[in-house]
């Protein structure tokens, strides 16, 4: 018989390891609370309508569509089958889809609840999302994104408060980051002040590059689209800006003096940096004007946080965007938002063996007894415990003593309270530490207080 599996791309999850992803879960979602935001959920599916045309043709050939209910294939003719029009078929077999991420399935929310919802509108969600891309490290069909965003606002606060969350969700995790800061209209600019305003993407697409290929390949490849020698030596000192934020933004200033929009960027990373300077944040932010992250979605601030200590790409990004609302007719609502790639994340904290010891949820204390009575006596104890909050489990079976400790043992258990018949008489347990070995008759009536003061 051929052995179960799963598609290429998705993952199954051990009690072990879903206990340390909840652990991330539960840092950003009581984060996202203290900051007033609420949590929505939108459906895995969405009719493909709302997703198709929101994603580009790349992002339109990563969908998951799912096939129509009953006889689907009875609607289409046999010349239509012949013709193999992949796209014509689709549209014929293929009403739904599963979400490509939660920006807009948010955004076909707010159009759709525009009646109940008051704005400035602050959303949470932490939801699974699919795309039918090529599995490779670090990369699934299947992954979870926890996103917050703030929309029917044009105010910085907001993206000062992300940044503060960005902040806050790192600091609980240990996580060293720089969160590194750009402005569309920055870019906008400076494809001015090189001559090639119209060439804005082609541009910011290479520059976006500038960390991983060097500043002789961004070159290269802005060569390769045609940007001009003159364009590309005039951009050249601009990406090599050193100094402090202030010191950069400085230069900036000089170098976009003929640029309104480029000017008008400057001035929101200045408020932004204001609002930093009165209330700080721990972590690093750096100005970093080869960060793009998708041009062609953000229309303001552009955020992108790295680890310091650990490989990995950007674990957490986001940005101001206008008119999110627009494809759905609903024009002219600004938002901003952030998303914390918990994959990501999880990795960094496996890395640098940052997960707290009690973020495995396991199990604080088996109960191991050797009989019908036995059984009866630890229950009502068992349920007090549990009363107090304590994690605790009792072997259901009538074993010998070895395979109760074994199973403590398989699965990390490190308590066991044993009773017998002497422990029955005295009316106690034999608590046994099973990392020590250590072994104390311990009365029932002080197990709760013992517990929680020793060993949690």
């Amino acid at each position: 018989m051929q052995k179960p599996s799963i598609p290429k791309g998705t993952r199954d999850f051990s009690p072990d390891e879903m206990s340390k992803r909840n652990y991330i879960f539960d840092i950003i979602r009581d984060v996202f609370h203290i900051y007033g935001f609420k949590q929505i959920e939108t459906p895995a599916m969405e009719n493909l309508n709302t997703l198709l045309g929101k994603y580009g043709d790349e992002g339109d050939k990563l969908l998951f569509k799912i096939l129509n209910s009953g006889d689907f294939i009875s609607v289409v003719s046999v010349d239509e089958l012949l013709q193999k029009n992949s796209i014509k078929l689709t549209g014929k077999i293929s009403e739904k889809g599963l979400r490509y991420d939660l920006t807009v399935p948010f955004a076909r929310f707010v159009v759709q609840n525009r009646d109940k919802i008051t704005f400035p509108f602050k959303r949470f969600q932490i939801q699974p999302v699919w795309r039918a891309d090529r599995p490779q490290k670090g990369r699934y069909r299947e992954f979870y994104q926890c996103d917050a965003d703030m929309i029917g606002s044009d105010s910085l606060i907001n993206e000062f408060e992300l940044l503060q969350i960005i902040d806050d969700v790192f600091e609980r995790l240990k996580i060293n980051v720089a969160i590194k800061l750009n402005n569309r209209k920055i870019l906008s600019g400076i494809a001015e002040f090189i001559g090639e305003p119209q060439r804005i993407t082609d541009i910011t697409v290479a520059i976006d590059k500038f960390d991983k290929i060097g500043l002789e390949n961004v070159k290269k490849e802005l060569e390769e689209k045609n940007i001009s020698p003159e364009a590309i030596s005039r951009l050249q000192p601009v990406l090599q800006l050193k100094g402090t934020n202030v010191e950069k933004l400085s230069k900036l200033k000089n170098i976009l003096s003929c640029s309104e929009t480029g000017l008008k960027g400057i001035d929101e990373i200045e408020t932004i940096f204001e609002y930093i300077k009165n209330v700080p944040v721990k972590s690093v932010i750096e100005l970093d004007l080869t960060l793009a992250r998708g041009l062609n979605y953000y229309t303001g601030a552009i955020i992108e946080v790295k680890a310091l200590d650990a490989e990995m790409g950007s674990i957490t990004g986001g940005g101001r965007y206008d008119n999110l609302t627009g494809v759905f007719g609903m024009e002219g609502i600004s938002g901003v938002g952030i998303s914390f790639g918990a994959d990501r994340i999880y990795d960094v904290l496996n890395q640098l063996d940052l997960f707290p010891e009690n973020s495995t949820g396991k199990t604080q204390l088996l109960f191991a007894a050797f009989g019908k009575n036995e059984l009866n006596y630890c229950l009502p104890v068992l349920q007090k415990l549990r009363e107090a909050g304590i994690s605790a489990e009792i072997y259901p079976e009538q074993a010998k003593l070895k395979k109760q400790l074994s199973y403590a043992d398989a699965n990390k258990i490190n308590l066991v309270a044993i009773v017998g018949e002497n422990e029955m008489k005295n009316s106690s347990v034999s608590l046994k530490n099973m990392i020590t070995g250590e072994q104390n008759e311990v009365k029932t009536s002080d197990l709760t207080e013992i517990l929680i003061n020793n060993y949690n």
